[in-house]
C-alpha cells in the first residue's frame, strides 16, 4: 500500500506532510506507517518506516531529524543531522535539506513556515506543551533564525478532537488557573466530566501570538482507526501498545 500523506495549501510549496498510517511495514496493533522508535514494535519495521517517510520527503534518513520528545515548551535549532536526539518538543531550521519531524498519537503535529525567509519550524504540542507555551516558543526560536511571525503560517495536523477528548475537573483547573478566559474551549460531559478542544486551544494561542495564519487539518485522531494511531482509543481498548505518527516538513 502506498503511503498517505496529507497536506496543506498553506505551506506548500516547501515540502511537507502529516503522514497516516497507511502505508507501513508494521503489523498487529501497529500496523501501518509506525514511526515511533519507543513503542514496542520491532525495530526494523520502525526503522522500515521512517525510510519510506524520509523517502517520500526527498531527504537521506539522516537528515529527518527527530527529538526525545517529553511534553516541554524546549526548542531545539538544528544545522544539520544529530548524532542524538535532544530532550525536546520543537525544533526549527533555516538548513536547506533538513525535515523537521514530530511524532504523535493524538498531541498536535504543528508545521511552522516563513516561506519568504527560508525558515521551518515543528512541535509537539500536547496539552502540557501548549499550556506551557512550546507554540510561541517556537515562534521566537524561529525569529532568531529571521523569521517573522506575521509572515508565518502553521498547521495544526490530526489530533484528538473535543467530542473525543473527556478530562476531569483537575485538568480544566490547570488552564482556569492561567487564564479564566480558557473555559471557552471546555463544555459539559456525563458528571463531572468536560470535553477539551485542543485543537482550539492551539490555534487560539498562535493566534494571540501575532502568528501570520493559522489552521487545522481538522482531522481527529481517535475517530478514525483506519487512518491514525490514538493514544486514547488505544488506552480505552486495553491494547498493550500504539503506533506513532509522523508529521515533517523541510526546505
Amino acid at each position: 500500500m502506498t503511503l498517505e500523506i496529507l497536506t496543506s495549501d498553506s505551506l506548500a510549496p516547501l515540502r511537507h506532510g502529516f503522514f497516516t498510517r497507511r502505508g507501513g511495514a508494521s503489523s498487529g496493533v501497529f500496523t501501518g506507517l509506525n514511526c515511533g522508535s519507543g513503542s514496542s514494535d520491532q525495530s526494523e519495521a520502525v526503522a522500515i518506516n521512517r525510510n519510506r517517510a524520509a523517502t517520500a520527503l526527498g531527504v537521506d534518513p539522516a537528515s529527518l531529524i527527530a527529538m526525545h520528545q517529553v511534553h516541554s515548551a524546549d526548542v531545539i535549532p538544528v544545522t544539520g543531522p544529530l548524532a542524538d536526539k535532544p530532550r525536546a518538543d520543537a525544533l526549527v531550521t533555516a538548513t536547506p535539506g533538513l525535515a523537521l519531524s514530530v511524532l504523535t498519537a493524538d498531541c498536535q503535529p504543528v508545521l511552522f513556515a516563513d516561506k519568504t525567509a527560508g525558515v521551518i519550524g515543528a512541535a509537539h504540542a500536547g496539552w502540557r506543551g501548549a499550556l506551557d507555551g512550546v507554540l510561541e516558543a517556537t515562534l521566537e526560536a524561529m525569529e532568531a533564525l529571521g523569521a517573522h511571525r506575521a509572515d508565518t503560517v502553521a498547521v495544526i495536523g490530526p489530533t484528538i478532537s473535543q467530542r473525543a477528548y473527556e478530562v476531569g475537573p483537575e485538568f480544566i483547573d490547570a488552564f482556569l488557573d492561567q487564564d479564566p478566559g480558557n473555559g471557552r474551549f471546555f463544555i459539559n460531559g456525563e458528571g463531572d466530566r468536560y470535553l477539551f478542544d485542543l485543537p482550539g486551544y492551539g490555534l487560539q494561542r498562535l493566534r494571540g501570538a501575532g502568528i501570520g495564519a493559522a489552521e487545522w487539518t481538522r482531522h481527529c485522531t481517535y475517530s478514525d482507526p483506519d487512518r491514525f494511531y490514538s493514544y486514547r482509543r488505544t488506552t480505552h481498548a486495553g491494547e498493550a501498545d500504539y503506533g506513532r505518527l509522523l508529521s515533517a516538513i523541510r526546505l
